[in-house]
């Protein structure tokens, strides 16, 4: 069986070189790494990653927390997100474990518990609405904790974000652009920060035009409620007793439950109605009009997650960072 030496003089590297490009111990440029990496197929090399984690006392295992929910389609941009934390993972020998915290804290500890009895090496954690500084208190220093998508109350540290209030913001504008001056907006699960930023992006694409902000014209997501019903039953309300005459639904269930009121209503749009939803799925586009929609980078987001969860083991003493990946205005037939 050809061992690490082996790798490393087919790749004419030192031993050292084929360890930090398996393990993503340290910086290798492309060029080198690539060659590590044909020397080892070349040879059909593989790490053994059980004695790894037996000497360096890790178990080569990151957990990931989500919020998911039984038909929600939202469901699908976590697993976009936990796609890309896994396109990373494999790369550097690192296996992924999945909790979904179905948006309780209390079910967020329950999993918490049991992640750490795996003997994770990190934490990635969408976390769900409510106070986070029982992880403090749970994890303490001996893990890293990387929060994707959404910034916890209680607890800071490493964190990733999509650009909500940007994408927020540039749909306003185009909105009013277009001679919109009652807007309504659709919030989605209250208490978590990707939905206060989307909330905030809608306010200053407001007050930027000098349209005031009506809070009747802000519906938000009722407690027990899915986005889809939701959806439906505030566009309904917004169209026949708001006045609106377009509409940004703060997440994908919200646009899916508004289009279909416009639709059994047989409100045109973009004639009688503008729709904008937040976040691009196939079904947005064949819809008819297709969706004009905020895209998120998913997939990104996750990879970025992984990078900086991967990063914090190796280097736990840096300091926090919080990146923001920007959005994207799709524009489509709805507006």
């Amino acid at each position: 069986m050809p061992n690490i030496k082996d790798v490393a003089k087919a790749a004419q590297v030192s031993t050292a070189t084929v360890s930090h490009v398996i393990n993503g111990t340290r910086f290798v440029s492309e060029e080198t790494r690539l060659r590590v990496q044909e020397a080892m197929a070349e040879l059909h090399y593989t790490p053994n990653f059980v004695a790894r984690n037996l000497r360096s006392k890790k178990s080569g295992i990151i957990g990931l927390l989500v919020p998911m929910l039984p038909g929600d389609s939202s469901n699908y941009f976590f697993m976009s997100v936990a796609q890309g934390i896994e396109s990373v993972l494999m790369e550097n020998g690192y296996n992924l474990v999945l909790g979904n915290t179905k948006e309780s804290v209390q079910v967020e500890k329950e999993q918490l518990r049991l992640f750490l009895a795996q003997q994770i090496d990190g934490l990635i954690l969408a976390p769900a609405p409510g106070d986070h500084t029982f992880v403090d208190g749970t994890v303490g220093h001996a893990i890293p904790v990387v929060c994707v998508d959404r910034r916890p109350e209680g607890l800071s540290g490493d964190c990733v974000l999509a650009d909500g209030m940007g994408g927020a913001l540039e749909t306003t504008r185009l909105l009013i652009r277009q001679g919109h001056r009652r807007i309504g907006f659709l919030s989605p699960v209250p208490g978590i920060s990707s939905t206060e930023e989307r909330l905030q992006g809608y306010r200053q694409g407001l007050e930027e035009a000098g349209v005031p902000f009506l809070p009747e014209l802000a519906a938000a997501l009722s407690p027990g409620e899915n986005g889809f019903d939701s959806g439906y039953r505030l566009a309904r309300r917004l169209y026949e007793e708001g006045g609106v005459t377009a509409l940004f639904a703060g997440d994908n269930q919200m646009a899916m439950g508004a289009l279909c009121f416009f639709q059994e209503a047989g409100v045109s749009l973009p004639g009688k109605m503008a729709l904008v939803g937040f976040d691009d799925y196939d079904w947005s586009r064949i819809t008819t009009p297709a969706l004009t929609v905020v895209k998120q980078p998913a997939f990104k987001l996750g990879q970025t997650a992984a990078r900086m969860v991967l990063d914090r083991i190796v280097q736990p003493d840096k300091e926090p960072e919080l990146v923001r990946l920007p959005t994207r205005l799709v524009l489509r037939a709805s507006v």
